[in-house]
């Protein structure tokens, strides 16, 4: 089921707590690395994918999901549109419950395919920004960061 409203989007964030994350970077400054560190901050089980890197927030990593030796709950792809319809029937073969698909990542015929299997299915959403909207939290990290800001830089001085 596509899931697009306040009340599905709480339930899958309440209901999943093992989040694979399918492209989650090494790098601190990356948008995948800080969503997984939210995430792990508020409790969840973070499992990075990520075949180039061997652990990532002092997880192990995992080249691909069917690695993965447990049971994940939700899928989160950081990984363009186009590669997201291998890893949906992915995440369909290992039983997860949700795909999530990150800010950017639209793919109509992936979302249709897991939503057919069953699975909750959020598309061109933030992980963490959703859990800090629904749960609290917006003000303490991804607003008030002093990294993003909505003031415009003052404007350059005009010639003399």
């Amino acid at each position: 089921m596509i899931v697009d409203d306040v009340a599905g989007l709480r339930r899958v964030l309440q209901d999943n707590r093992v989040i694979a994350v399918v492209g989650l970077s090494p790098n601190w400054n990356r948008p995948s690395y800080f969503a997984a560190k939210y995430m792990l901050e508020h409790g969840y089980t973070v499992v990075p994918v990520n075949p180039g890197a061997t652990e990532i927030l002092g997880r192990q990593c995992y080249p691909d999901l069917a690695a993965i030796p447990f049971k994940v709950d939700l899928v989160d792809v950081f990984r363009k549109p186009g590669d997201v319809m291998p890893i949906a029937a992915e995440a369909i073969r290992i039983g997860a419950r949700c795909l999530w698909l990150q800010l950017g990542v639209i793919n109509p015929e992936a979302a249709d395919q897991a939503a057919r299997a069953g699975l909750d299915v959020v598309m061109d959403r933030c992980v963490k920004i959703e859990y800090a909207r629904l749960f609290g939290g917006l003000n303490y990290a991804g607003v008030n960061t002093r990294i993003i800001s909505a003031k415009r830089p003052p404007c350059p001085p005009l010639p003399a």
